[in-house]
């Protein structure tokens, strides 16, 4: 199957690191240091996770004539922070697009939701029961999020992106997902506290951050090889690594471990902050028009629940 688009959507509100000075006392050198987050955007009062999401659509059904959205035959949304979790993003995509009488399907696995969501579609299309599909991704953590939570209050933006698959090539320019792998490891570490959100107490939180920390270096620099070394490449195939943008010092750790210059890794979590499982496909659109025929990306995930995954695409 093939990614024949991505787009994404970030709200205009720009929230840099002197406002947790403000709030907490929070320097922006002590952030800095420790996440690399500088900013991070927030959804304004009449935004939110499904406004984003839909938003994100419209770009990116813009950019592909080819694609109309009457040729949509499966949504697959991924969020955890919902906006309804009965009238769901990918209903909404669904009204948005006013397609009847389609699957349409949401998921919740954390930061791994966009690798859990493409399989899903790798799925019905193994069945021939779609041949294009909608994913779509989309976080609005400031809405769940406690400011003034000195521990993980500050890690937060929000966003959404979309892609556009297809089971057969539309374009040269449409990546193959050449593979995915995924996994869950719930029950290791403090997989069961270490990340929560539970709307009607804190919201968002994260009291064992070394422990999230020890097992996303782990597990995304061990899923980027096993996925590699299963496809028959080394690390000096891979044109670019999408991360999970969490942290700048996880990234910085798998790559160290993987042995890659920094240059290969994209990252927008200085700008964005952690924008969830929107996070590596918002990347993944910023770096599209840098794509080459022959280029090999990893796109490789950590969340919360360790829940884990890497997916190989190629141009």
């Amino acid at each position: 199957m093939y990614i024949h688009q991505v787009a994404a959507y970030l709200p205009a509100e720009v929230i840099d690191n002197a406002h947790f000075t403000r709030l907490n006392g929070l320097s922006h050198e002590w952030i800095t240091e420790r996440t690399g987050i500088r900013t991070r955007r927030k959804a304004a009062p009449d935004e939110n996770t499904n406004t984003m999401a839909l938003e994100a659509t419209r770009r990116a059904l813009a950019q592909a004539p080819d694609f109309p959205a009457a040729s949509v035959d499966l949504i697959v949304g991924g969020t955890y922070t919902p906006h309804d979790t009965i009238y769901t993003v990918a209903h909404a995509v669904q009204r948005e697009l006013d397609v009847s009488d389609i699957p349409v399907v949401s998921i919740s696995s954390a930061c791994s939701s966009l690798l859990n969501a493409v399989e899903i579609v790798e799925g019905y299309f193994a069945l021939n029961k779609a041949s294009r599909a909608l994913v779509v991704v989309s976080e609005h953590n400031t809405a769940y999020n406690n400011d003034l939570d000195t521990v993980a209050g500050h890690l937060w933006g929000d966003g959404a992106a979309v892609l556009l698959i297809s089971k057969e090539r539309l374009a040269p320019t449409d990546l193959r997902v050449r593979d995915i792998r995924t996994g869950g490891a719930g029950n290791i570490g403090k997989a069961n506290e270490s990340v929560t959100l539970k709307p009607v107490e804190r919201g968002i939180v994260m009291p064992y951050g070394k422990d999230v920390f020890i097992h996303a270096c782990t597990y995304m620099t061990r899923v980027t090889q096993q996925i590699l070394e299963k496809n028959q490449l080394s690390v000096d195939d891979v044109t670019y690594l999408i991360p999970h943008q969490a942290n700048l010092r996880i990234t910085k750790n798998v790559l160290q471990q993987l042995g890659l210059p920094e240059d290969r890794a994209v990252s927008n979590i200085e700008e964005l902050g952690n924008t969830g499982c929107a996070g590596a496909a918002i990347a993944l659109a910023s770096t599209w028009p840098d794509l080459h025929p022959g280029n090999h990306v990893v796109v490789t995930v950590f969340g919360g629940g360790y829940s884990y995954g890497a997916m190989l695409l190629e141009r």
